[in-house]
């Protein structure tokens, strides 16, 4: 039997600039392949930027693809706060 892990959920902690909507984020965050639901919560508001925490949920998300998507809306992850992850068993039936 193969074992495999995979990432079903992060937090992470960004900053993005008030001219990016969070709705356009959430959705261009969750039409990726693996993720399931996209949560954005405003933490803080500044007088050009805002701080976010999003949460991320799914079967399979690929951590290097959400940055992508977060970095071409002009958002910058400042750290990932939370990480849970799953080990699969496949097995040959």
């Amino acid at each position: 039997m193969a074992q495999s892990v995979s990432l079903k959920k992060v937090v992470i902690d960004a900053l993005k600039p008030h001219e990016i909507d969070i709705l356009d984020l959430s959705k261009a965050i969750c039409l990726h392949n693996g993720i399931s639901n996209v949560s954005i919560s405003v933490i803080e508001m500044d007088v050009k930027t805002e701080t976010i925490k999003i949460t991320i949920t799914g079967d399979n998300i690929d951590l290097s693809e959400i940055k992508k998507i977060v970095e071409k809306y002009s958002t910058a992850i400042r750290s990932i706060d939370e990480i849970s992850v799953a080990k699969q068993i496949k097995g040959s039936k």
